[in-house]
């Protein structure tokens, strides 16, 4: 519990101290410091004025963020979503770039901690969901992970008891299409066909809006432009190759060709896919099932940033779940540690340590599935006592 109390106010400091520093939002010019967030402003605008299909052009994408900020900046913060993310993109574009970043991390924060705090199951979850390390990452990026991880984890906690809501909040994590592939076929495993209808309704439900409000180019322009991101993030390695945090990443990082990369993926892949729908076609307890399946849906992928890995606070937390309720077993918290002090390293490092961290927290989820019954050692009194 300390440890999380002392992570969690690190976060809290390092966000008004990074912004005192000129570090965050405004230079010491006062001029607007580029991040993540100004894809999302960009595309926004674009769609405000009658231009949604511009958002996926790069070039002009570019120019509308260099206009906004003042100043030009070396590389490219593209827009890669499909077309019912510039809902999002067009509200939050009402506002300035700062109000907008800091609008956002704060609304989206709020479902996150709540998700967290049900994943758990006690007040603990809430030091839990504020001290996990990627909290600041995502708020000083103005990204979209807090919001993918309560989507992800609303999905597991709704599961059991209100199916259709839960495919609700899958069928809105369709703005991530990268992580449409595990959990249908873990639904479709486990016969979750209420949840699965409710999610591919959703799906559609959104797609079509988004095709009324923004024409058929919207979705042209879509499909167009991703041979060309696929080009400069797997093939050019724009976004460093370090910074992916997948297998993918890892092979690129140490000089592995594409095609080796590629191969070391799909086999990940693939032991993941198999791994997942036999898990949730047996009888497991259904707490190590939903922390399987986030785990794998980050193993799955090889397009993973930092930010993305906010989705690992899930399986974190049903670890703890299941801890505080049956007992730790050796090691198990000092893994857990581990995988979280590998996340706080990343930015010293220029290696894809996330993956590390993924693979870690597998491991302890494998190694309950393998061995339900093993001696438990204990449970924390002082987080039972502030349960």
């Amino acid at each position: 519990m300390k440890a999380c109390l002392l992570l969690a106010v690190f976060n809290a400091a390092m966000i008004p101290s990074m912004y005192f520093a000129h570090a965050w939002l405004f230079d010491a010019q006062g001029h607007f410091i580029h991040t993540d967030f100004v894809n999302v402003w960009a595309a926004g605008k674009l769609a405000l004025d009658g231009h949604p299909a511009q958002a996926w052009d790069w070039g002009i994408h570019k120019q509308v963020q260099v206009a906004m900020l003042g100043q030009d900046y070396v590389g490219d913060y593209a827009w890669h979503y499909p077309p019912p993310f510039l809902f999002v993109a067009m509200l939050l574009a009402h506002f300035s770039y700062a109000t907008g970043l800091v609008g956002w991390a704060a609304a989206s924060f709020v479902p996150y901690m709540a998700m967290m705090r049900a994943v758990v199951g006690q007040r603990f979850g809430l030091l839990v969901g504020a001290g996990f390390p990627v909290v600041l990452a995502n708020t000083m990026a103005g990204q979209n992970g807090f919001l993918t991880a309560a989507l992800l984890g609303g999905t597991l906690i709704l599961l059991p008891a209100r199916p259709i809501l839960a495919g609700i909040c899958l069928g809105l994590l369709s703005y991530k299409p990268q992580y449409g592939l595990l959990f249908p076929l873990a639904l479709i495993a486990a016969s979750q066909w209420r949840a699965f209808a409710s999610a591919a309704v959703t799906t559609a439900v959104l797609a079509l809006v988004s095709w009324i409000a923004f024409g058929t180019e919207s979705w042209q322009a879509f499909f167009h432009w991703m041979p060309m991101f696929s080009q400069a993030f797997f093939t050019e390695g724009r976004a460093t190759f370090f910074k992916l945090q997948s297998v993918f990443g890892l092979v690129r990082t140490f000089g592995g060709n594409e095609q080796l990369a590629w191969t070391f993926q799909w086999m990940m892949s693939g032991a993941v896919l198999a791994g997942i729908v036999m898990l949730w076609r047996s009888r497991a307890e259904y707490a190590l099932k939903a922390a399987a399946l986030p785990t794998g849906t980050l193993l799955l992928t090889p397009y993973l940033f930092l930010y993305d890995m906010m989705v690992l606070a899930i399986p974190v937390g049903l670890l703890l779940r299941i801890g505080l309720a049956e007992g730790f077993r050796r090691g198990e918290l000092a893994a857990l540690a581990c995988a979280v002090a590998l996340l706080i390293a990343f930015p010293f490092f220029e290696m894809p340590l996330g993956l590390g961290s993924s693979l870690i927290v597998a491991s302890l989820i494998v190694r309950r599935i393998l061995n339900p019954s093993a001696e438990e050692r204990f449970v924390p009194g002082e987080i039972v006592a502030h349960g």
